[in-house]
C-alpha cells in the first residue's frame, strides 16, 4: 500500500512540475492578432505546450459608456420630439475569446460580443495558415481589408465612437429601408490571402459573403447584373510601411519612442448588396504615422451604388467622406485627441456637407489595462440649397454628442 501510495505521489509531482514549467515558457505575443486587444508584451494567461508548438491566450474587453446626445427636430417627423435622445449609460462591448498558434504554422481567434445579439453575437471566428510570411490564408469571420479606422485595435481607437462618415448609412432619395449603406464594411465571412513582404508591403485580398457581421449563414446567389459572378463581396488592400510594420494602434503609453508611417490604397465591389438591390463600388485611401507622442491619421473614401436592374431605377449615386485626426501624449498616462469628420451624404448631385468637428482625451491607469475615454462632437452642415436639404441630410444623427468610456482588457 505505501509503495502504491509513493508512485502516486511522484506522478502527481511530475504532472504538477510539468504544468508550471509549461506555465512558465516564454513566447513572442506580437503575432497574436485578435482585433480587439493588443497582447504584444502581454503574458497574463498564457498556455503553451513544452515543445512550443502550441500556445492558447485568452483575452477580454469590456466598455461601459455613458452617452448624450441632442438632435434637432426642426420640420422633420422623427421620434426625437423632445430633442433628447439615445441617452445614457450602454455597454458597446463585452467580448471574451481566445487566440493562439499552432505547429508554428497555423493562429487561430474566437470571440464572442455578449453586447450584442443575433448573427453579431459571434464577433469573430477564424484560423490563418501560413505557407511563408508572404503568403498566408485566412478563412472565417474576421474585419474585412478597408478602412485605417476599422483596422485599428478595437481598444486601442482614439476615440471611443468611430468618424461618423465612416459609419452612418448614406441618404436616398427613395423610401426603400434595404438600402441606405454606409461607407464601412466591418466583420463579415469569407476568404483572405494576404502576407507581408520584407516587413514593408502589406497586401490582403478577399472574397466575402457581402452581409456583415449580423448574418453568419450561406444565403447569396448569382448576380442578375452580372451572369458569370457570385453576388458577394470582392475587396483588396495595399499598404506600404517605409520604416517597418505599423501597429494597429492609435496610441499607446506602453511605447512612446514608435517611428512608424503607412501609406495604403483599398477598394471593394460588393455585388447586388442591401437585400440585392443594389452593386456598392467602394475605393479608400490611409495615411497614418506615429512618431513618439505624437499620431496622426487622415483617410479618404468613395462609394459608387448603382441600383440592379430589378429595381427599374438607371441612376448612379456618388458619395464620399474623409477625416483627419491627431493625439499627443501630454504626459505618459494622458493623450489628448482632435478630429475633423467631413461626409457627403446625400451625394455628389446634391449640395451640402456634413461637417464634425470632434475634441477628447484618453488617460491611462498604469497597472490596472483600464482605459478612461471621453469626447464631444458637433454636427454642422452647410452647403444646402433649401432648409428641407439640409435638414434631411442630418436626419437621425445628432447635433451635439458627447460621450465618456471606461474600458478594461486583460
Amino acid at each position: 500500500m505505501k509503495q502504491f501510495l509513493l508512485i502516486g505521489a511522484c506522478l502527481i509531482s511530475s504532472f504538477y512540475l510539468q504544468a508550471q514549467e509549461n506555465t512558465r515558457t516564454t513566447v513572442d505575443d506580437t503575432y497574436l492578432e485578435n482585433d480587439v486587444v493588443s497582447l504584444a508584451g502581454k503574458k497574463g494567461f498564457t498556455f503553451s505546450s513544452r515543445a512550443g508548438d502550441f500556445l492558447f491566450k485568452p483575452y477580454a474587453l469590456v466598455q461601459a459608456s455613458a452617452r448624450f446626445n441632442r438632435y434637432e427636430d426642426v420640420g422633420l417627423d422623427t421620434p426625437y420630439a423632445d430633442k433628447i435622445a439615445n441617452s445614457g449609460f450602454e455597454i458597446p462591448n463585452a467580448i471574451i475569446g481566445f487566440t493562439g498558434k499552432a505547429y508554428n504554422i497555423v493562429t487561430f481567434n474566437l470571440s464572442v460580443n455578449a453586447a450584442k445579439s443575433g448573427g453579431a453575437l459571434l464577433q469573430q471566428a477564424w484560423f490563418d495558415v501560413a505557407v511563408k510570411e508572404s503568403f498566408r490564408i485566412r478563412v472565417g469571420k474576421f474585419k474585412t481589408p478597408y478602412t485605417h479606422a476599422y483596422l485599428t485595435t478595437l481598444g486601442e481607437t482614439l476615440f471611443p465612437v468611430l468618424p461618423y462618415s465612416l459609419t452612418q448609412g448614406v441618404v436616398l432619395p427613395y423610401s426603400l429601408n434595404a438600402v441606405n449603406p454606409s461607407f464601412a464594411t466591418g466583420f463579415d465571412l469569407g476568404v483572405q490571402i494576404h502576407g507581408l513582404v520584407k516587413d514593408k508591403w502589406n497586401y490582403q485580398v478577399g472574397i466575402f459573403n457581402g452581409t456583415g457581421i449580423d448574418v453568419n449563414t450561406a444565403n447569396k446567389t448569382m448576380s442578375d447584373d452580372h451572369d458569370w459572378l457570385p453576388s458577394l463581396l470582392y475587396t483588396g488592400r495595399l499598404a506600404y510601411m517605409p520604416k517597418g510594420v505599423m501597429p494597429s494602434t492609435q496610441g499607446n503609453p506602453d511605447n512612446l519612442n514608435d517611428d512608424k508611417m503607412l501609406f495604403a490604397v483599398s477598394g471593394s465591389y460588393n455585388v447586388e448588396a442591401q437585400s440585392e438591390s443594389s452593386n456598392d463600388l467602394r475605393a479608400g485611401v490611409e495615411f497614418a504615422w506615429i512618431k513618439n507622442r505624437f499620431y496622426f491619421a487622415a483617410e479618404g473614401y468613395y462609394m459608387n451604388m448603382k441600383f440592379t436592374k430589378r429595381q427599374m431605377i438607371s441612376k448612379a449615386y456618388n458619395f464620399w467622406g474623409a477625416y483627419a485626426q491627431a493625439g499627443y501624449f501630454i504626459t505618459d498616462k494622458l493623450q489628448g485627441a482632435l478630429r475633423y469628420d467631413f461626409m457627403d451624404r446625400n451625394g455628389t448631385d446634391m449640395g451640402g456637407t456634413l461637417n464634425m468637428p470632434a475634441i477628447g482625451m484618453n488617460y491611462y491607469f498604469f497597472g490596472s489595462n483600464l482605459k478612461l475615454q471621453a469626447m464631444y462632437q458637433y454636427m454642422g452642415r452647410s452647403g444646402h440649397e433649401t432648409q428641407y436639404d439640409r435638414d434631411d441630410d442630418g436626419l437621425g444623427m445628432p447635433i451635439h454628442m458627447a460621450t465618456v468610456m471606461l474600458q478594461y482588457t486583460f
